[in-house]
């Protein structure tokens, strides 16, 4: 469904932060994007939003190319980047202007979502702090009901009841038929939510693997902090641990 052909970027000329790098993503659930800083997470996201654009290779979803920014991709995709500024208008003012670009937008699952993270849908955008703008932008998210949802980071920044909230919202929203990635370094918020789990390494993929096929060829309990320090050594030679945090 959503294809990344060797891939090569760079922010400055020469200097890649991914080179020939490829990956698939053909089935449903939620995908843990695991890697080091620098690796390529974020910048994987943007490209695939098209809001970045290769030098070299393809992203396609259903076989467009997102960097073309078609309708028919970008009411498919929406991402929820780690850091962004809302407008200082009503919620229900700003839903009712992107909802149109959405065709599956859910009023009723927005609704769900901010009661459980006890927030009210006639607040003042510009009046939230930067962890209540973030759980309103992922309550927006999830309501969009897209194929492809994308988010860098979903648990930084809020404190450890919305932590909470939040597994609770994606364990209701889960579709089989919806791909949901989350780029993370704080994999402990996340690791009890993923149906699957990809962790990169300077344009390699280490492990792109179902969580109940990495269980099933396990006969200790799987803790992916150790599995990604485990596959790094292997790999390169080590990691530290202030690189995981």
């Amino acid at each position: 469904m959503l294809n990344f052909n060797n891939i090569t970027f760079g922010y400055t000329k020469g200097r890649y932060v991914l080179e020939n790098f490829s990956l698939e993503l053909s089935e449903g659930g939620v995908y843990g994007l695991l890697g080091k800083n620098g690796t390529g997470k974020s910048t994987l996201l943007y490209l695939a939003m098209g809001l970045l654009r290769a030098e070299t290779g393809s992203i396609t979803y259903n076989g467009i190319e997102t960097s073309l920014r078609k309708p028919e991709v970008l009411e498919n995709m929406f991402i929820v980047p780690e850091e962004y500024n809302l407008p200082s208008i009503k919620l229900k003012d700003y839903i009712n202007t992107i909802k149109r670009f959405y065709p599956r937008f859910d009023n009723e699952l927005l609704n769900n979502y901010l009661d459980i993270f006890e927030m009210s849908n006639d607040i003042n955008l510009g009046r939230l702090s930067m962890g209540q703008k973030k759980k309103v932008y992922m309550c927006i998210a999830l309501a969009a009901r897209t194929s492809i949802l994308l988010m860098d980071e979903p648990t930084n920044g809020l404190d450890i009841p919305s932590k909470n909230q939040f597994r609770q919202i994606i364990n209701q929203h889960k579709d089989p038929n919806q791909i949901i990635v989350i780029s993370t370094h704080q994999v402990r918020d996340v690791e009890m939510l993923l149906d699957n789990v990809i962790m990169i390494e300077k344009n390699k993929v280490l492990l792109n693997s179902r969580m109940s096929d990495i269980y099933k060829n396990s006969d200790d309990i799987i803790n992916l902090e150790e599995l990604f320090t485990d596959l790094l050594a292997k790999n390169k030679g080590g990691i530290s641990d202030e690189e995981l945090q």
